[in-house]
């Protein structure tokens, strides 16, 4: 796995040796960061079940001004720690372990654009676009995306966000949100 464009191009990533942690493809990736192109500039970025850190650091490499990593795997943050490290850019990112929904503090400020990358078997994602909502973590005019299996298509409404977009690769979907 390495970082696909922006001041970090080439870095390759430390990957978990267990197949329990499943880092989006650098084909999603590059599809992703394409599709939100020059939005990511300056971005408060937040990465939701963000496993190794791959996509928090795209967004750093490709301008993002902070981002912040949370998932609720030890293994998984010691990882994302150690490419942060890696790529020189661990002052730009707070790394938090938290079991999600429930577990994001109450007192975080707003971002510009979350990812959210839960296991393909997630089923409370109604109780992730609400915590979202409740704690107003998406400024206005920010976006949510969040990916999913192809074969789960999340409503077109949830919690006040409406879906305005959905692309399929493969097995993966990317459902944006504003």
């Amino acid at each position: 796995m390495r970082i696909i464009a922006g001041s970090l191009k080439g870095r390759k990533l430390f990957t978990p040796k267990d197949r329990t942690i499943r880092p989006t493809s650098d084909r999603v990736r590059e599809s992703l960061f394409s599709i939100l192109g020059a939005r990511v500039i300056d971005a408060q970025f937040l990465d939701l079940f963000s496993g190794v850190g791959a996509c928090g650091i795209e967004a750093l490499s490709r301008g993002a001004a902070h981002t912040t990593f949370v998932d609720d795997s030890r293994e998984a943050l010691r990882l994302a720690r150690q490419n942060l490290e890696k790529c020189g850019v661990s002052v730009q990112a707070m790394v938090m372990q938290a079991h999600l929904p429930e577990g994001l503090p109450r007192a975080m400020p707003p971002f510009t654009i979350i990812f959210a990358d839960p296991p393909y078997d997630y089923d409370c994602h109604e109780n992730l676009f609400q915590v979202i909502a409740d704690r107003s973590l998406l400024l206005p005019g920010g976006l949510l995306v969040v990916e999913t299996s192809q074969s789960r298509e999340l409503p077109a409404q949830l919690s006040g966000f409406t879906r305005t977009d959905r692309r399929v690769y493969g097995d993966t979907a990317l459902s944006f949100f504003s």
